[in-house]
């Protein structure tokens, strides 16, 4: 028995021995003293005492020295330095010397060659090389300012660990979150959860996100968006260069102008702030005047320019569109938002309730106060055609000038080389017979796409034949195309894309 007791005392021994870690060192003191009834087991050193331990040095007014424990309470203008790289002052410090622990509190102030960080209770695990705070720190670097309520310091890769309370502040912007990783050397915080960055010109929010306040380029890919004075972007992820003021958006895009109530969407973007300018690709979709009655854009590239008030909106290749009483296909659309002037080039196609609209340039004028559609131009080409149920009312000329009535083409005039079909009815809409006349020029009156009156001008050529006397070849004027296939139905309809 008392055999196996002194074995199980050996093998113990290294183990106590290795806890006991290396003793601390009493360098010097003015005056030292015991008193075991006050203090059992403890040495009271007062007047400039230095302590060393594996590394740090302490300097202190008085200090308590538990020499069994390896533990030392130090008072009065602390001063514990790491080697070169750490400086900490306090009013109180105790340390361990077996555990390499220290707790500080009293105007704690930390300094390396990074950072200063300040506050009132501050505790330090030197083996992991860990400081950490429970009751707020302010942390100081060449840029920044950051306070929090809890946090932890990495002195090994120089990384703040901070929070709750979170703010970061930087003389060109706030950014606040409840939890921020930072690394002082390069100046990089890595948010997660709700974060804001606010500064004179924009407001930024995201829920998970990467900002370098040296090089103010930030990455944000949880709900982030970025607000202007008139504009607000969101993405899945959102890429920002704050110096250049450019912005990268990808997935899920949404630009809003809420001055001209313009949105535009896709899955890749660009915006560039100084210019006011964005593009977007991918599905890109411009929806105008964002109320009941919106007018849906797409194309293959969608690009906004230009200040608010004079914004305007291009659309190339594949272009179409969608609104309830208008819709319309061509290969590129400019939109100037100033003036309310939409134009479209290459093969355009404008269906105004019941009537086809063709021509080689189609020219929209939106009244900008009412936002309803006021004139209309086709230039070179011009044919208009409305289905009947036996046939097709049509009008063609050199150009086209319309007028429209809440939204409805109401007044048309022909210019050069005019000619029409019309399909003449009674007031019980049966056919009385077709007219079909060519001059210079032709006037017409409308409703819902079916003529009311005409009126030709300069020498018309023509009769009215009854349905029998007009062959079915003659039905049709040259050029006549019926393109109702392609007429976008709804606004997802203006995604699909038809063969050339």
């Amino acid at each position: 028995m008392k055999s196996t007791l002194l074995l199980l005392l050996l093998c113990s021994l290294p183990l106590f021995c290795m806890a006991q870690g290396k003793r601390i060192e009493i360098i010097h003191s003015d005056n030292s003293s015991i008193d075991e009834v006050r203090l059992p087991g403890a040495t009271i050193l007062l007047g400039n005492i230095e302590i060393r331990h594996e590394g740090i040095k302490l300097n202190c007014k008085k200090a308590i020295h538990y020499k069994n424990e390896n533990f030392i309470k130090a008072y009065g203008d602390v001063v514990l330095n790491q080697g070169d790289s750490v400086v900490q002052t306090s009013q109180y410090t105790e340390y361990n010397g077996n555990s390499q622990k220290a707790l500080s509190w009293g105007n704690v102030v930390i300094k390396d060659s990074k950072m200063t960080l300040s506050t009132d209770t501050l505790n330090f695990d030197r083996s992991r090389q860990l400081l950490f705070y429970k009751y707020g720190a302010t942390i100081k670097d060449s840029t920044n300012v950051l306070t929090s309520n809890t946090g932890n310091y990495y002195l090994e890769n120089n990384k703040f660990q901070a929070i709750s309370n979170v703010v970061l502040t930087n003389p060109d912007y706030v950014l606040e979150s409840n939890h921020l990783d930072y690394y002082t050397d390069s100046g990089r915080a890595f948010l997660y959860g709700p974060s804001t960055i606010k500064s004179d010109e924009n407001l930024i929010y995201c829920e998970k996100g990467f900002y370098d306040t040296k090089q103010n380029v930030s990455h944000f890919t949880k709900n982030a968006r970025i607000e202007f004075d008139e504009k607000e972007i969101k993405a899945d992820s959102l890429f920002y260069n704050r110096t250049l003021g450019f912005a990268s958006a990808t997935r899920d895009i949404v630009i809003i102008d809420t001055l001209n109530h313009v949105v535009l969407k896709g899955n890749y973007a660009e915006f560039f702030e100084k210019v006011d300018s964005a593009f977007v690709i991918d599905r890109a979709l411009a929806v105008t005047n964002t109320n009941k009655d919106s007018l849906f854009i797409h194309g293959d590239t969608i690009l906004a320019t230009g200040k608010p008030e004079k914004r305007i909106i291009r659309a190339y290749h594949h272009v179409k569109f969608y609104k309830s009483d208008l819709s319309g296909k061509c290969d590129s659309i400019h939109s100037d938002q100033g003036s309310g002037l939409t134009q479209l080039f290459r093969s355009p196609v404008l269906w105004s309730k019941k009537s086809q609209i063709t021509g080689d340039t189609i020219q929209l004028l939106n009244n900008t106060l009412t936002n309803q559609l006021d004139s209309l131009k086709v230039l070179r080409n011009a044919f208009i055609i409305d289905k009947d149920s036996i046939g097709f009312n049509q009008i063609k000329g050199r150009d086209l000038y319309g007028k429209f009535e809440e939204n409805d083409l109401r007044y048309v005039t022909i210019i050069g080389n005019s000619e029409v079909i019309h399909f003449v009815r009674d007031e019980e809409q049966e056919l009385i017979g077709i007219e079909k006349t060519s001059c210079s020029e032709i006037h017409f009156v409308l409703r819902d796409g079916k003529i009311e009156s005409s009126k030709f001008i300069t020498s018309p050529d023509g009769q009215t034949y009854p349905p029998s006397k007009l062959p079915l070849n003659a039905r049709k004027l040259r050029g006549f195309i019926w393109r109702e296939i392609e007429k976008p139905k709804s606004k997802d309809d203006i995604f699909i894309k038809d063969e050339e």
